[in-house]
């Protein structure tokens, strides 16, 4: 405005300060904000998690022990038009019959799901996604041309020495999980089998959120030639979305800090302790 006015009229800074009511040292304060650092940290929290929003790079930024103000860094992520992301299709809400329930201690109810996805040479592979509901942690992601009832019993059997087994398992009605052997074993273990009606993938969103996030940042970004590599992609992945991926129905916490704070405030019991990350795989005999 001030500019506007000294180009029309021909008059001094001195004149428009007068006519706009404010001092000179106004008109020529420059700022000395430097977001330099915060716009390396958003460049590469983008560049490692292209698909996540503002959010969850500000809740990665918290974690990682920044006091940056959220207004700060929001400005300076619009600014970067980080906010221009791939529309996706919005799906019509539907009623779900049988409402999710939130547990309120670890080993309560896990949901169980498998994905689909190939590798460059065209071979289909499966990959099974198993999580605890409580802190939405990734227990186990298992890769493979086949997973059979038998290899998801092993799994599970291996899931038991880590974590201990659920009072109750969220499905689909896929043929690994209405096996009759699959069933038996759950019956043996008294693990009661939640099965969402047909198409109704809504009733498992718990994971349904997962499998998009692991979609978006590994399936869909990488290609694969073998199983191996697809395996370490996931081991790294897998580490960091339990330990450094903010949720915002844990309070902004990952799901490990989420599942430790509880336990050090006495709120839910220790699980079995964790043996250090092995891919199940290298136990598991899979068609080749």
């Amino acid at each position: 405005m001030g500019l506007y006015l000294m180009k029309l009229y021909e008059i001094s800074v001195r004149r428009v300060c007068l006519v706009l009511d404010i001092c000179r040292s106004m008109w020529y304060y420059q700022s000395i904000r430097d977001d330099s650092e915060v716009i390396e940290k958003l460049t590469e929290l983008a560049e490692k998690h292209p698909t996540r929003g503002f959010d969850s790079y500000y809740g990665r930024i918290r974690l990682q022990g920044y006091v940056w103000n959220r207004k700060r860094v929001l400005r300076v992520y619009r600014a970067m038009k980080l906010g221009l992301r791939r529309k996706y299709k919005k799906r019509l809400i539907v009623p779900v019959q049988d409402p999710l329930e939130v547990p309120a201690t670890p080993n309560h109810t896990w949901s169980v799901d498998f994905m689909s996805d190939a590798l460059s040479d065209g071979r289909k592979i499966r990959v099974l996604n198993i999580t605890d509901d409580y802190n939405r942690e990734a227990l186990s992601i298992e890769v493979g041309l086949s997973i059979t009832s038998v290899h998801v019993i092993r799994i599970f059997e291996l899931l038991e020495e880590e974590y201990g087994l659920p009072n109750n398992l969220r499905l689909d009605n896929g043929p690994e999980f209405i096996a009759n052997r699959f069933k038996e074993w759950c019956g043996k273990k008294q693990i009661n089998l939640k099965y969402i009606q047909p198409g109704k993938p809504v009733q498992n969103a718990y994971i349904e959120r997962f499998n998009r996030i692991f979609r978006e940042d590994i399936l869909d970004a990488y290609w694969f030639e073998d199983l191996e590599q697809l395996r370490m992609l996931i081991h790294n992945w897998r580490d960091d979305y339990n330990h450094h991926h903010p949720h915002k129905s844990l309070g902004g916490l990952p799901p490990r800090m989420y599942y430790e704070n509880a336990v050090n405030s006495g709120k839910v019991q220790q699980r079995k302790p964790a043996r250090d990350f092995i891919t199940m795989n290298s136990l598991i005999t899979m068609k080749t």
